[in-house]
């Protein structure tokens, strides 16, 4: 073969660009998915996560098969996002007219933008917003305040963080908030789960005692309805494990909230909730909840409050 002295130099290859995690907007509802199968739904309405997936295809949240998705009434299952009070609290007067666990949850979002904080096939994060001009007049005058809510969901391949920050856009009065993310976490047996991390914590029995109690070193386990209110002993980096068999299925760390409720209806209550199907769902269900419910956030005009919560799979 002859070489020529002038040949031509050989093409440049064509860089391929890596797979990006994929964002399709709905009416209802805005969902992701990772490139590699992990993936997350999240509803307009109350901003309420109702879908989050495992590589595999495999839901992690429990969420009531009669769950109202249209908007009528809070979403039962998922990970509703509490705010501006826990519960309800008649003894406080600037929440006292509201719904239990206020208006978040109950009132339609608007969806921001999607971004990345890093390698776009590793993560993606979506952002929702909240003020007091999305509220009906009824909400706005049981709650006069001007604020906005940032709502973050950032589905990676080990996990899920929720984020929520609070700005208090008044000029001159402050107001105070609770907010809590109410995850339902999905499981076979609740008689196999149990919660390790809370040992040495002081809680609050909301079913069997009012008076405050110290967990022991022992992991939390079920036997019948549960519902306590813990004030971790530990920095909120430090791990709460869901386990199940002894083997992990979550492992939750918070970042500025500072209690964590646990929850199971058990059967006689579940029988009385109405959108709680089926019957027997409370078997496979557990509710771990990151929160600062205990007490009051104060937010001076103009301040803002952050908190968040991450979600590591197993």
């Amino acid at each position: 073969m002859v070489d020529r002295a002038h040949k031509p130099d050989p093409l440049a290859a064509t860089p391929t660009i890596p797979p990006q995690a994929s964002v399709n907007v709905l009416e209802d509802r805005v969902s992701a998915q990772l490139p590699s199968g992990e993936s997350v739904d999240v509803l307009l309405y109350g901003a309420t996560v109702i879908s989050w997936k495992n590589a595999a295809g495999r839901e992690k949240l429990w969420l009531s098969t009669a769950a109202k998705l249209d908007g009528s009434k809070p979403v039962r299952g998922g990970i509703p996002l509490v705010f501006p009070v826990f519960g309800t609290a008649p003894d406080h007067a600037a929440t006292s007219s509201l719904p239990s666990h206020g208006f978040a949850r109950a009132t339609k979002w608007d969806f921001l933008s999607r971004s990345s904080d890093g390698d776009s096939s590793a993560s993606v994060r979506l952002d929702f917003g909240l003020s007091n001009m999305s509220l009906d007049e009824k909400m706005r005058a049981a709650w006069p305040y001007a604020f906005d809510l940032v709502y973050s969901v950032t589905l990676e391949r080990t996990g899920l963080t929720t984020s929520l920050v609070v700005n208090n856009k008044e000029q001159e009065r402050s107001f105070e908030i609770q907010a809590l993310f109410h995850s339902y976490f999905r499981c076979q047996d609740i008689s196999n789960v149990s919660i390790s991390g809370l040992d040495g914590s002081s809680y609050t029995d909301k079913v069997n005692s009012p008076s405050a109690k110290t967990q022991s070193s022992d992991a939390i386990t079920f036997a019948g309805e549960t519902d306590s209110v813990y004030s971790p002993n530990t920095p909120p980096a430090h791990p709460i494990a869901v386990l199940e068999n002894g083997e992990p299925l979550f492992v939750m760390t918070r970042d500025n909230v500072e209690d964590v409720v646990v929850w199971n209806p058990w059967s006689d209550k579940s029988a009385g909730m109405g959108d709680f199907e089926p019957k027997t769902g409370w078997k496979e269900m557990v509710c771990v909840e990151a929160g600062s419910v205990r007490a009051w956030q104060n937010l001076e005009p103009g301040d803002s409050w952050t908190g968040s919560q991450t979600l590591s799979l197993e």
